[in-house]
């Protein structure tokens, strides 16, 4: 069969995943409930989406979890759905800044060791080619961004994704994550700050404590939770609800538990994208996913 749209890849490739499969059954759910209430889209009235930062999880891991997938879903039923997501994954580290293809052929399936059946899991989004424009209008003239013409979405953009807007109807671009600098983090998420007032929700995908090389069996297999990452999550908690960006912008030598929380910090530094984003980086976030996978923090929040 060919697909005559998108949104049909996707669920043609959704049909054949195993009744039995956690995330078919979640998909099911969802078609339920849209079918009883469907998602309403922003409007103006709505006033700016917010920006988020969302813990991903590890590699396809969430789409077997429902501690992942209904409250990522919900997430997204409890705000207006968007006309346009912008996503900056850690995943995806680039210089000069760069943005995905406006519509790509393939996911980058940018993980290992997994069932065979993630690698024909399909995320086939509208064209973005409008928000792609409106993002490089935004950069100053000296910081031009660089258009791949085939490159898709890498899982820390579409697993959470198609957990939360599984039906593949928004466009979805993905923006590289150019330097691990917060000051300069959080300038681009001011320059992306008027996407919000238009419906565009602003997401930076990483995860609050991402120390794999320290985890042991009982983490990956009874979930215990180590002191450096309990230790890390907490001030970062704090940090957050203080509305204190200089203090997380001096996570290296301030945090507890580093450097085993973040050995390297691509997974915590999209957070500033998403408080420049904010109307006010100062503010207290709203905290919507907490507690931990495999011993790892998954804090997650929104910010006004």
């Amino acid at each position: 069969m060919t697909p005559s749209s998108p949104g049909e890849a996707t669920a043609i490739a959704d049909a054949r995943i195993p009744a039995e499969h956690p995330f078919a059954a979640h998909l099911r759910r969802v078609a339920a409930l849209e079918q009883a209430d469907p998602h309403r889209a922003w409007t103006p009235e709505d006033g700016p989406m917010p920006s988020l930062y969302l813990s991903h999880g590890g590699g396809p891991m969430p789409f077997e979890s429902p501690q992942w997938l209904d409250p990522l879903h919900a997430w997204a039923r409890n705000l207006p759905k968007p006309k346009a997501i912008l996503i900056v994954s850690a995943h995806w580290e680039s210089a000069p800044l760069s943005v995905s293809a406006v519509q790509p052929d393939e996911l980058v399936y940018d993980f290992g060791g997994f069932d065979a059946l993630y690698y024909t899991f399909r995320y086939d989004t509208p064209d973005a080619g409008d928000l792609t424009r409106q993002v490089a209008a935004m950069m100053p003239d000296t910081e031009q961004v660089h258009q791949h013409n085939r490159r898709g979405l890498d899982h820390g953009a579409w697993v959470p994704m198609k957990i939360m807007y599984p039906a593949a109807d928004i466009p979805v671009l993905q923006l590289s994550l150019p330097t691990e600098d917060p000051d300069k983090l959080l300038a681009l998420g001011r320059r992306l700050r008027p996407l919000r007032e238009q419906g565009v929700l602003v997401i930076g995908s990483g995860h609050m404590t991402h120390g794999l090389p320290f985890l042991n069996r009982e983490m990956i297999m009874h979930n215990k939770v180590p002191g450096w990452s309990a230790d890390f999550d907490a001030w970062a908690a704090d940090a957050l609800a203080r509305g204190d960006v200089n203090e997380l912008a001096r996570f290296r030598t301030a945090a507890p538990g580093m450097p085993y929380a973040h050995p390297t910090v691509e997974h915590f530094t999209p957070l500033f994208v998403t408080l420049g984003a904010a109307t006010d980086p100062t503010a207290p976030v709203v905290t919507t996913l907490d507690g931990y996978g495999v011993g790892l923090s998954r804090r997650s929040f929104q910010a006004a």
